[in-house]
């Protein structure tokens, strides 16, 4: 619930700081030519920040053994893919809060994943154990989906049992 409180505020701060900076914009041409320089900057930062998480999730996926041919072989034998975090989570407290607040940010992390859908895969979580059901369009995005959900805390290990259905 904090979490959703924080990110309305956050968009409301973010809007009415838009419309600051473009209000003070218009009034002084050089300070919206500065703002410009410095969402240029700020895009150049975004870009390479999101080429670097890309590049580390490869590494993950590697290390994982979430390679498309991997995934293929193993819903082909059993149905389903599972992985295990290589460290325990010791002493975590199995409570409805902390399954719901796992859910919650594995949903966010899809959201903001062009490649996924948060509306096609489905989440639960019972004591840090996490199964994912639906589908994605590829076995690419089922490493991902995988990966992703096991970089959340209180994430102990995922099953997976998504179908690949590619877009139509």
């Amino acid at each position: 619930m904090k979490f959703l409180n924080g990110l309305v505020v956050g968009i409301i701060l973010g809007a009415v700081g838009y419309w600051y900076f473009q209000e003070k914009g218009r009034q002084h041409p050089e300070s919206e030519q500065r703002f410009e320089d410095a969402a240029g900057r700020a895009g150049a930062a975004a870009s390479e920040t999101a080429h670097n998480l890309s590049d580390a999730l490869k590494a993950k996926l590697e290390t994982l053994d979430l390679r498309s041919d991997q995934i293929k072989d193993e819903m082909t034998r059993t149905g389903k893919v599972f992985r295990r975090k290589s460290q325990e989570i010791a002493g975590q407290v199995e409570d409805a809060a902390a399954d719901a607040r796992a859910v919650t940010a594995i949903k966010v992390k899809y959201a903001a994943d062009s490649d996924l859908s948060v509306w096609s895969i489905s989440v639960s979580c019972h004591g840090g154990h996490v199964t994912l059901s639906g589908t994605v369009p590829n076995a690419e995005g089922v490493g991902k989906a995988i990966a992703l959900a096991l970089q959340t805390d209180g994430v102990q290990d995922v099953t997976s049992t998504l179908e690949i259905k590619p877009k139509q």
